[in-house]
């Protein structure tokens, strides 16, 4: 994590510089450059012009060795400062710690900006600079970035202060989503995965972990089947956090994560090219695992509950055959047509799980489940079904207020004909129209009337280029969403 201190607004006498500054030509944010030009006897001013910078949204200027001490000068653009929002303000603050990156310290000017809009700035400044090195052991010194340590101008400290108590302990749940996600297939197993999860006790989370034994003994052939084929054993997670305080008696809220540590497809294998990046197919747990870290972080008011289903699925002479019929720990019997449709299989074992045992107020399970939702909406939105429209505006909204973009889809009754079996109560795909679709059509028949949704992060799981606050990489996608969710109607 960077080390971010706020301090009241005055010009660094050395080192790097950031200024964010909006378009509007007499605007509070420009008090800081006003000062930096003076100090460097208008050198910046000089700069900025040549460079035609304006403030308009997503420009950016650097300015070396402008004088008074200064190494660099970053400005960032944020447009119109009425139209600012939390993610352009967080997208700012990224961009100049980007652009940073060759600066062991530096000053972040938000001056002109509220004290939460420079939380929302240190956020995205802290969730650019997020790196996963733990393997790299040869790395060049100049291929490493050097920004360990930036101090936030602003001229409300104290809200500042307070508004980053939160914001660190969201980053910090991004960041082991991220970690997560990234870690190797060969490192990160389901038994390294679920040992992992014990150690969010720390938090003051309650983490009880399921294993083979236990998960028969439940009937949980569905998630068992897609387990069977791989030497690494299963484990089911339940993380529980009770914020809501001993007189509440609301029931929980309830968030479901596909952990699939590595997806060879299993006998209906996948091809070998990209194949590599099927370990992240356990993204879905990690969302849920980071949300979970962020709520009990940030002491969230509210009394949540997160389930993750571990598995590897390899091909073996022990691997589920397509054709194989499973029962659930439901009941309902499943006909697996294709053995690379594993995601659904496990989420409906411990969707149902969870709806037995806590009966929650909603249930909202996220997983990397299809490609077809990749070809439907690329890698800027995930889509969502539900079946619940107070849920589905509220994930909507939320996704607007967090940068994690999330966009509702069809599911209705004539969707169900596609997973209709021959020779069980369902099959486990309907083919290759609207394959996202019967796909959530399939976990439906595991919700059982409960409130609920199906985020399918298959196209925002991994970023494939660097982003104003992710970079390359693992995205931690779902933590700010479910978090904001959870903050905006459930804490008030």
């Amino acid at each position: 994590m960077l080390d971010i201190t706020f301090v009241k607004s005055a010009l660094p006498k050395s080192g790097a510089l950031a200024l964010l500054i909006a378009e509007d030509a007499n605007s509070p944010t420009r008090a800081a450059l006003d000062a930096a030009d003076a100090a460097t006897d208008g050198a910046i001013s000089r700069a900025l012009k040549v460079a035609e910078f304006t403030g308009k949204k997503g420009q950016l200027a650097t300015i070396l060795a402008p004088g008074a001490g200064l190494t660099r000068v970053v400005a960032v653009g944020l447009g119109k400062l009425a139209d600012a929002t939390v993610k352009s303000v967080e997208d700012a603050g990224g961009t100049a710690v980007a652009a940073l990156g060759r600066d062991a310290t530096a000053a972040l000017a938000t001056c002109g900006l509220t004290g939460a809009q420079a939380a929302s700035a240190a956020l995205g400044a802290a969730l650019r600079r997020y790196r996963f090195d733990r393997y790299r052991t040869k790395e060049k010194a100049e291929d490493k970035p050097k920004l360990v340590k930036l101090s936030v101008l602003t001229d409300e400290l104290a809200r500042a202060k307070a508004g980053w108590v939160d914001g660190r302990a969201v980053a910090e749940g991004v960041f082991l989503a991220r970690d997560l996600v990234s870690e190797p297939p060969n490192v990160l197993h389901p038994v390294e995965m679920a040992e992992r999860c014990k150690k969010l006790t720390a938090l003051g989370l309650k983490v009880e972990v399921l294993g083979p034994k236990d998960m028969l003994k439940l009937g949980f052939g569905a998630l068992m089947g897609v387990a069977q084929g791989s030497t690494a054993e299963p484990r089911m997670v339940v993380m529980t956090w009770n914020g809501a305080g001993p007189k509440s008696k609301a029931k929980p809220l309830a968030f479901i994560g596909k952990g699939v540590t590595f997806d060879t497809g299993g006998i209906s294998i996948k091809p070998a090219g990209g194949m590599e990046e099927m370990k992240f197919d356990m993204a879905g747990a990690g969302a849920v695992i980071g949300l979970m870290a962020a709520l009990a972080g940030r002491k969230a008011k509210v009394d949540v509950v997160g389930l993750v289903g571990l598995v590897e699925n390899m091909p073996s002479g022990n691997a589920q055959r397509p054709g194989d019929v499973v029962t659930s720990y439901s009941g309902q019997t499943i006909e697996v047509i294709n053995t690379d449709a594993e995601g659904r299989l496990v989420l409906a074992d411990v969707l149902w799980y969870c709806q037995q045992k806590f009966d929650p107020r909603f249930m909202v399970d996220l997983a990397t489940l299809t490609g077809a939702m990749i070809v439907a909406l690329g890698h800027e939105y995930a889509g969502f079904f539900a079946n619940d429209d107070a849920i589905s505006d509220q994930l909507h909204e939320a996704g607007k207020s967090s940068g994690e973009l999330a966009w509702r889809m069809p599911l209705s009754e004539g969707y169900e004909k596609a997973i209709k079996s021959d020779i069980a109560d369902m099959k486990n795909v309907g083919g290759r129209p609207a394959g996202a679709i019967t796909a959530a059509a399939f976990i439906q028949r595991f919700v059982n009337g409960k409130p609920w949704a199906h985020l399918d992060i298959a196209g925002t799981a991994w970023a494939y280029s660097d982003q104003p606050t992710v970079p390359k990489g693992a995205t931690g996608w779902g933590v700010r969403l479910l978090d904001r969710m959870v903050a905006d109607n459930f804490e008030k």
